[in-house]
Formats: C-alpha cells, structure tokens, sequence
C-alpha cells in the first residue's frame, strides 16, 4: 500500500492526547493529508465552563457522492504507567501485537482509514468527495467536539451521503459486527428534601435517605421493556448515591441518586420523563418531597436503514474476513449519534476487547486487514 497504517498508528500513540490535549495528533495528521493534496482545516470550539477543544476537518475531490470518515484522537488517562508493560506513549511491537493507548480507541481505526484513503487516491482521480471529520472531545463532556464540527461544515457548504464512524466494534474477531444504530441515554438525578437533626431526637427531623430508597425501590421494581428485533432491552441503572454528611449524630437534610438509561426506540426522552415522574409520585404520594432533574443533552436511539452504506460495507469484510458481520445496536454512545443527523451513519473498526485496559494492544493483521476493508468499501462505493 501506498501508507502504512502500523507507522501510521506508531506516530498517532506517540502523541499524548489525553483529552482535551491535542497532544500532536491532529497536527501530525494535518502534515501526511495535506501533503497527500487533502484541504485541511483545525476549527478550535469553546463554551463556557468547558475546555477548549482542536478538531481537524480535512477534504479531497468533488461532487456526490461525499463519504466520511469520523473518529477522535483524545484518548483516556492511561492510568498507571508502571502498570504496563510497554509504556502507555511508546507504539512498541512485541510478539505481533502493537501496544498504546488508544491502540483500539480509536487511533487504530484513524491510521487504517487514513492509509486506506491515501492508498485509494494514489490509483488516481475519482469521482466524488473524501472527507475525514476527526475531533479531540469523544472521550471528554462531546461538547466541542463532532457535534459542532459538523455544523461547521454544514455552514460551509458540505453535504455529506455517508460515514463509517472507525470505533472499535467487533466483539471477538474481526468482521463479527457492524453498528448500525444505538440505544438513547438519559441521564438524570432524584433529590429527596428531608429536615436536618440530632439523631437522638428523630421526631424533630425527616431522613431523606429511607424516602430515597422508597423511590429507588419503585423504579427499579419493572422493566422498561423487553427489547424487540432492533435494540436490547433499555436499562435503568443508579450510579450513585450521594450525601452530604460527614457527621455521625446528624440526620442530614438532604439526599440524591444519580441514574442513566439506556433506552431503545419503544422510548423517547418525553415518555420516559413522564414514565420516571408517574412511578415517583406513585411511590411519594404526600409524604416524600423530592425533585427529578434530568442532565441536559443526552441522545436518542437511531437505526441506519441505508442498503448502499450497509450492504457495500459488508461486502469488502466479508471479502477480506471470510465472515458476514452481524448488524449490531449493542454497547454504548459515539459519536454516530451527532452524525445520523446529517447522513446514514454506521460504525466499524478493530476488535475493542483491550480499549481503556492497561496494555491496550491491537494485533498487526488486524490493522492490516481492517486497512484493507476500507480500502475495498472505497473502491466499490465510488465504482
């Protein structure tokens, strides 16, 4: 091939790019794109209270059909270095495997698309547009991020009819799953209002925390639902539970759970607001005083139907893997969920088993060989 996505890969890991640190990620990829004749631009979006974040958006070509190829270069804290058996920044080889944070999430998924492209173009000009939308926020709040970087774009013109979204998707081995769609979340957080006391005198106070487990108790006694041929079952899950007292002779005056739901498209955040605040009142009744406060932001499950995106994806694995992939909504959010706002979206990239692990790794044959799916998707959907 024409780029090699392993020194690709060596180059991006040495780059430090815990999030928001741009950490030399983005300007690397800008040197090998613009010397390969691709436009780039760096926008840099801020909000308050946020940091601010370097996101790259770089084009080649012209006219329909415009692909796009997404993903982030933040990374997660490491974590402990001396944990590790190569050290977390290095891109070390050792036994065919190729260790570094984000190895699988996602600069392996970048460099493999990236060399995929580069040799793509090297065959000469093709009908059509590449773009590669890549931010520094996927790890981070998502606020100035892909979000923003594809309102950007928008204002600018572009108009985009598809994206592979390189996140590490295959459960086992490479070509297990395609992405098509994604669960919602919401986020949200329940205050029970007590009134503070000694806790030898109880009759002079109310202890929010037994009226608080009343209404954790209510909302976690049904299922949401059951799943459908689509999406898993959604799930309600608290995460924390908060109180602030450090005394011991203190019935405290106030206290909170904090929950997130995974909900698949039986939901809404409307309907599952008013599901959330129905079950509450039920359990409160008169005697517990408590507010819902909902996070902003969240997402909304989504199903890419789009056959052309899909079926041409599926092809070029199952011509380098042997295997036809399953078409997954499983697993968390990404950035897809930005992204099916503006074209059919899907996600596919390595095998995510070590992503955010101590030695995260990916195997060389497989960063080779998902270089050559991109590759093949290229050639057949700008054929």
């Amino acid at each position: 091939m024409a780029s090699d996505p392993v020194r690709i890969l060596q180059d991006l890991i040495r780059c430090p790019s815990v999030t928001p640190d741009e950490g030399g990620a983005l300007a690397y990829l800008e040197s090998i794109l613009t010397e390969a004749g691709f436009s780039v631009e760096r926008p840099v979006f801020s909000e308050a209270g946020t940091p601010d974040v370097e996101n790259l958006f770089a084009t080649i070509g012209s006219g329909a059909p415009h692909f796009v190829f997404a993903g982030h270069t933040d990374v997660v804290p490491p974590g402990d270095a001396a944990r590790w058996s190569h050290e977390p920044f290095s891109g070390d080889i050792a036994d065919g495997m190729l260790y570094g944070r984000g190895a699988v999430d996602m600069k392996g998924g970048i460099a493999a698309f990236v060399a995929a492209a580069l040799d793509f173009l090297a065959d000469g000009p093709r009908a059509g547009t590449i773009s590669l939308l890549i931010t520094g926020d996927e790890e981070g709040p998502s606020i100035n991020g892909t979000s923003k970087l594809l309102a950007w774009a928008a204002e600018r013109g572009h108009r985009f009819d598809a994206s592979i979204v390189g996140e590490p998707t295959n459960p086992q081995r490479l070509g297990d799953a395609i992405k098509v769609g994604r669960r919602g979340s919401l986020s949200g957080t329940i205050i029970v209002n007590g009134r503070q006391g000694h806790v030898a005198y109880p009759h002079l106070a109310q202890n929010p925390i037994p009226q608080l487990t009343t209404l954790i108790r209510r909302l976690t006694a049904e299922a949401l639902d059951a799943g459908n041929e689509r999406f898993d079952a959604s799930n309600l899950e608290f995460i924390g539970l908060e109180v602030d007292n450090t005394a011991w002779n203190v019935i405290p005056a106030e206290a909170q759970a904090r929950f997130n739901i995974r909900f698949n498209d039986e939901w809404t955040r409307d309907t599952l607001e008013a599901w959330l605040l129905s079950r509450l009142e039920q359990a409160a009744g008169n005697a517990i005083d408590f507010e819902l406060a909902l996070q902003p932001g969240g997402s909304d499950s989504f199903l890419t139907h789009s056959e052309k995106l899909i079926g041409t994806l599926s092809d070029a694995i199952e011509r380098a893997t042997g295997r036809q992939p399953a078409l997954s909504t499983s697993g968390g959010t990404s950035d897809a969920r930005f992204i099916k706002d503006y074209c059919p979206v899907v996600e596919f990239g390595l095998v995510g088993q070590t992503m955010h692990q101590v030695d995260e790794r990916v195997a060389l044959a497989d960063l080779e060989t998902l270089t050559t799916i991109y590759r093949g998707f290229l050639d057949q959907y700008f054929a």
